[in-house]
């Protein structure tokens, strides 16, 4: 079942077992690595094979594939395994020939270009397959699936788990492990380690306890912090891959700004650089404890700053738990409009000169503690043109026209589409869904021309406000449907924001 799973009475022996794993994931090669066929990896990874042991290298491996090739499905992931493992058995076996590792993963990369190829599909295989030699060894290896919109992994009830479990313990724990790391792709490995270790733990005690309902509720108590964490890094972490550190800071202003409009930008920035700078630390270590102790660290400070300002905060941090309490924060939906000065416009001079990145964050800082329900896509995109209208207009002949120019357009682009998108969004978290879709059929049915196929365009906007009104949106999704949007908005035409 890949780590061993331990008995009652042998949970802390699990426990230091798991932390010796963890001690040794710097050296994880896995999929990426075992493609390479060089003789630093070859060694690395045999040194993992031997001091894992074959049984909790093929878990670590589950975890890592699946975790890389998130939209896999579990037969391409069980195959990949099998030959990963089988790789690593054959070739760090004492007495193995030495040229033993690089011939295996030059076989595995020419099977991975096969057609027929029984491992997971990748758009970018092809360039990769018309290499040769270590490059395309390289290439492969650097492929990964982008994460899942939302994580699918559904948790059975307890007596299916432990029906399933006793069925088949080896296939359970191997499609528990394979779901599970998929759903949660972008969580610092240590914190999927940890999470799924622990899970197999509380199936194989509980199961076979005497008293399984008292049981599971024990062992999901012990959990909660560690599922809540594993939850909060996929979610911290997916942005920070989608946006990088920069962009990734600006989200989390403008979340806060939405939450608490009534902070201001001084305030909250340093808050918001501090979480990306959480994510940049730890998404990819593999410390066993920095996403945890990091990201207490900052919920602290927001607790500080915050609680005093707005009682909702106040609420969310009167917890003992800081990791609920962060949850809280994240969950949170955006405060009431309020009522603010007029919309500060930074000048074309400021916009170019050495501080123009900060000057037009504060714009649209300013632009989202007034739109409170503003999806995060359509800030994400704001954010976008921003930066590509600053190298646009900075780095021409005449910048001032250039901006004066620019200004124009926004006025007739920007404005319409946020207040279009802000009364969606308001109107969706207000009411129960089926009360926003008549009033959204009765809005589009008065707004849009008779010829317009209005349930097309109904479901097109329930879908965008299910899917982009709420605080985890999936990004790239919603990416999209932005794009679609203001496709429409701009009638075909070349618009601002595409």
């Amino acid at each position: 079942m890949g780590l061993p799973v331990p008995l009652p009475g042998r949970r802390r022996r699990a426990s230091s077992s798991m932390r010796a794993a963890l001690a040794l994931l710097p050296l994880l090669a896995a999929a990426q690595a075992l493609h390479r066929g060089k003789a630093y990896v070859r060694e690395k990874v045999c040194q993992e094979y031997k001091i894992l042991g074959k049984e909790n290298f093929r878990t670590l491996t589950i975890i890592d594939t699946s975790r890389k090739y998130s939209n896999g499905t579990f037969q391409e992931i069980g195959h990949l395994v099998r030959e990963i493992v089988s790789l690593a058995e054959t070739c760090c076996a004492d007495g193995a020939d030495p040229s033993c590792y690089d011939a295996g993963s030059t076989a595995l990369s020419e099977k991975s270009c096969a057609a027929d190829s029984p491992f997971p599909a990748h758009p970018g295989a092809a360039r990769c397959c018309g290499q040769q030699g270590l490059e395309r060894k390289l290439c492969l290896a650097a492929l990964r699936h982008p994460p899942q919109p939302q994580p699918r992994f559904l948790q059975p009830s307890d007596s299916e788990l432990c029906h399933a479990f006793r069925l088949e313990p080896r296939e359970f724990a191997d499609r528990f492990l394979y779901e599970y790391a998929s759903s949660y792709s972008q969580a610092p490995l240590p914190v999927l380690l940890a999470s799924t270790t622990t899970f197999l733990s509380m199936v194989s005690t509980c199961c076979i306890s005497p008293a399984p309902t008292a049981c599971f509720l024990k062992e999901k108590r012990e959990r909660k912090t560690l599922s809540l964490l594993t939850l909060t890094s996929n979610r911290i972490c997916s942005r920070f891959s989608a946006y990088g550190k920069d962009k990734a800071s600006f989200s989390s202003l403008t979340s806060l700004a939405q939450k608490i409009p009534t902070a201001s930008f001084e305030e909250l920035l340093p808050l918001a650089e501090d979480a990306a700078e959480v994510a940049c630390q730890c998404c990819d270590s593999m410390a066993e404890d920095c996403m945890q102790k990091k990201l207490l660290e900052h919920t602290a400070r927001v607790c500080s700053a915050l609680s005093v300002r707005d009682e909702r905060f106040a609420a969310c941090c009167q917890g003992k738990n800081l990791m609920e309490n962060h949850f809280c924060i994240l969950a949170m939906p955006p405060a009431p409009a309020t009522r603010l000065p007029e919309l500060p416009e930074p000048t074309n001079k400021e916009l170019c000169d050495k501080e123009g990145a900060l000057h037009a964050t504060r714009f649209l800082f300013e632009v989202a503690r007034r739109h409170p329900s503003l999806p995060e896509a359509v800030l994400a995109k704001l954010y976008d043109t921003s930066g590509k209208l600053r190298g646009e207009c900075c780095s021409s002949k005449d910048p001032s026209a250039c901006w004066d120019s620019k200004r124009q357009r926004i006025a007739a682009e920007l404005f319409p589409f946020l207040k279009k998108a802000e009364q969606l969004c308001g109107q969706f978290h207000k009411l129960p869904f089926l009360e926003f879709k008549k009033r959204l059929r009765d809005s589009l049915a008065q707004s849009e021309p008779s010829s317009a196929p209005l349930e097309q365009l109904l479901e097109q906007r329930a879908s965008f406000a299910s899917s982009c009104c709420l605080p985890d949106a999936p990004l790239l999704l919603c990416a999209s449907k932005v794009t679609s949007e203001l496709g429409e908005l701009c009638q075909g035409d070349s618009c601002l924001l595409g």
